[in-house]
């Protein structure tokens, strides 16, 4: 039996969860959550909750895969089986095929994969709960953990979604937002260089309610940038903690 579709814009204006038109998800960030992995980072972005490895540059195998030139980008994204309401296959579906081009796409323009030729560089996306933009989490999450993997950037890439919900433009679509809303466009950039890497839409707009949206989105891409570079920061002060730390303890057992 079909559900019933939610009323998404309450009287007093305010969505579904109680945001504003405007209003991002509450987010957070970490960054080198995993030993074992070259770069890692961590996701929520409302209900979304996506993990992210990064592994090389390293060898590639079998080497016949190998570009002279640079390294080649491998995005294996996936939804674990419990991310969902019903339970999903564990394994992959033509759906989450697509999203791992998408997001390896998103992501090139920002790397130098021309300093690794003939190696592989893998980034591994586990959704751990899904409630709407998971591919913009995944791409957030896989650009800070590039940056962790210590791969040369020309900038961080940062992603969100803006769309249509009862005939008013909204930013970040929740799971419901994105069932039952007009439309949706996801967008990916690099906030620093102001160059869209990823423009997709599912939907109908009019051309000025697409332009709106666009600049919605951007403006939400650069709210998640700022909140990447201090995860960044964080990051690295608590190397630095760490380090001085050490060093203390050696100069005491030295003196």
């Amino acid at each position: 039996m079909p559900h019933e579709k939610p009323k998404l814009i309450r009287d007093d204006g305010r969505r579904v969860d109680g945001r504003g038109p405007a209003d991002l998800r509450p987010i957070h960030i970490e960054v080198d959550v995993l030993a074992n992995a070259d770069g890692s980072a961590y996701v929520e972005q409302g209900g979304t909750k996506v993990l992210a490895a990064v592994y090389g540059p390293k060898e590639i195998h079998p080497r016949h895969l190998g570009l002279p030139n640079r390294a080649v980008l491998r995005c294996r994204y996936h939804m674990a089986p419990f991310s969902v309401e019903v339970r999903k296959s564990p394994a992959p579906s033509r759906r989450e095929i697509e999203l791992s081009k998408v997001i390896r796409e998103a992501l090139e323009p920002a790397l130098f994969l021309e300093y690794y030729p003939r190696t592989a560089i893998d980034v591994f996306i586990e959704v751990l709960q899904a409630d709407g933009g998971t591919r913009c989490a995944s791409i957030t999450a896989a650009s800070l953990a590039l940056a962790d993997a210590g791969i040369p950037m020309r900038d961080l890439v940062a992603a969100c979604a803006a769309g249509k919900v009862e005939g008013i433009l909204v930013l970040d679509l929740c799971d419901l937002e994105d069932k039952y809303g007009e439309a949706d466009m996801p967008l990916a950039m690099m906030p620093g260089l102001g160059r869209i890497t990823l423009l997709q839409m599912d939907g109908m707009l009019t051309p000025e309610e697409l332009k709106e949206c666009i600049k919605l989105a951007m403006d939400g891409c650069r709210k998640i940038y700022s909140m990447q570079k201090e995860a960044l920061r964080e990051r690295f002060l608590r190397i630095r903690r760490e380090v001085e730390a050490a060093e203390a303890a050696e100069g005491g057992v030295g003196g």
